[in-house]
């Protein structure tokens, strides 16, 4: 490239005019600058503040990379906000419902001393380690397996004080799992009742699993008597069941917790065939200033409320319809559901409350138990028939309350039936809730 052919270019990209006004054609050309309003360039060609860059394209190139490169900068800086956030709500929604075993348990489970708060103390509940319990049930040796059910199986274990105990292992420590661990270490740990079973301690939070130690209840659960081969309960026995099972949802329901998954498999019987009622994995505890919380769906098919079924609104009365279930299971013997029966006979409930209706109950009660057999049997069952119609009412408004229920159950067991005429039975029975 000549010096002319030089100076030009480097002229026109310092934006310029590279001219020849001289007549002297030998003469080099003159760079005109717009801000020198025409004069000639004392800058050797180049114009006064310009880009020197001498790659044809630089400018606008570097132009173009700064662009993109603070393009690029504020796109990965929102797409780094929206991870945050999105990270931010997870962890806080999956710590959120364990806060109260973080704070009752403590933050290591190195040392069980140092988890234990005033409240877990003064309640005896003790935090174990998982290497503990794991010896207990012989590294969870399936043949120590007591129940499996659809959050954990429980085993039976000795621990090295001697004490036999069960302890249930929640299947996955993730946060629907720990929000049933909360529910049944808060719950068991301020409630009392003869007829709920007895909380002996826990893994901590931090644990390598969750698992609840309980106090051994040796006789099995309710369904395992109704239903199975270890059928044999008596009339008696079964009203007593019925009584302290009412009980204890009573006082539950006064201390404003919803069991909210009563069934027959999770009413526990000691040796003497006493209730205690089991498993809080589902439970919450019910705000007394509110009418109903509203849920997802839980619970146990052929003991779900219809009405929570269909709203998801859980109430008190949610525990009554599963308990008016349980009270059907009772007089029959029959399974809460049971696909081998007729189609519309498929649900106990609908079974029940349709014999009711069209005075078939006795092809509905368990005979075995002297229905038919024993006037004063045969009463207390129509009796409690009628009162589980009552519970098993579509709208929660027309079921009893639990008080009632128990009222009404012990006004059964206790009533003088020699002395009551048969066309006024029921309504002394039953009086409306």
């Amino acid at each position: 490239m000549d010096d002319e052919t030089g100076n030009c270019v480097l002229c026109e990209r310092s934006g310029g005019l590279c001219t020849n006004s001289s007549a002297d054609q030998s003469s080099l050309p003159t760079c005109l600058c717009p801000h020198t309003y025409g004069g000639p360039s004392s800058y050797h060609f180049v114009c006064p503040n310009a880009n020197t860059n001498t790659n044809p394209g630089s400018g606008l190139n570097l132009g173009l990379k700064i662009g993109i490169g603070v393009g690029a900068a504020a796109v990965g800086a929102f797409v780094m906000f929206i991870v945050f956030m999105v990270y931010h709500r997870r962890y806080k929604k999956r710590y959120a419902s364990s806060s109260l075993v973080v704070s009752h348990i403590g933050s290591s489970s190195s040392t069980s001393s140092s988890c234990l708060t005033k409240d877990l103390k003064k309640a005896g509940i003790r935090i174990f380690e998982y290497s503990e319990l794991e010896e207990a049930t012989d590294n969870f040796n399936p043949k120590r397996e007591l129940g499996d059910g659809g959050y954990g199986a429980v085993y039976k274990a000795k621990l090295p004080d001697g004490r036999v105990v069960a302890v249930k292992r929640l299947y996955e420590n993730h946060y629907r799992r720990v929000e049933q661990f909360t529910n049944e270490v808060e719950i068991l740990t301020r409630l009392k009742h003869q007829n709920l079973v007895t909380l002996y301690g826990c893994t901590s939070r931090y644990s390598r699993e969750l698992l609840l130690v309980y106090e051994y209840i040796p006789n099995g659960t309710l369904a395992d008597h109704l239903h199975g081969p270890r059928s044999n309960l008596s009339w008696n026995n079964r009203l007593n069941i019925a009584i302290e099972t009412a009980s204890s949802l009573a006082y539950l329901h006064a201390s404003d917790v919803i069991h909210r998954d009563i069934k027959s498999t999770n009413i526990l019987l000691d040796n003497n065939f006493t209730a205690k009622v089991a498993d809080f994995g589902l439970s919450r505890l019910f705000p007394a200033d509110v009418t109903h919380v509203s849920t997802g769906p839980q619970g146990t098919p052929g003991y779900v409320d219809p009405e929570y079924n269909e709203f998801y609104q859980l109430t008190e009365k949610s525990d009554v319809y599963s308990f008016g279930v349980v009270l059907m299971e009772l007089i029959s013997s029959k399974p809460a559901i049971d696909i081998t029966r007729k189609r519309h006979e498929i649900n106990l409930s609908t079974m029940a409350i349709n014999k009711i209706q069209n005075n078939e109950l006795d092809e509905l009660v368990d005979k075995e138990v002297g229905f038919g057999s024993y006037k004063k049997v045969t009463k207390m069952m129509i009796a409690v028939a009628e009162l589980g119609f009552q519970c098993l009412q579509s709208g929660r408004d027309m079921r009893p309350n639990m008080d009632h229920v128990l009222n009404c159950l012990e006004e059964i067991k206790n009533k003088d039936y020699s002395i009551i005429d048969d066309d006024v039975f029921m309504d002394i029975i039953i009086p409306p809730p």
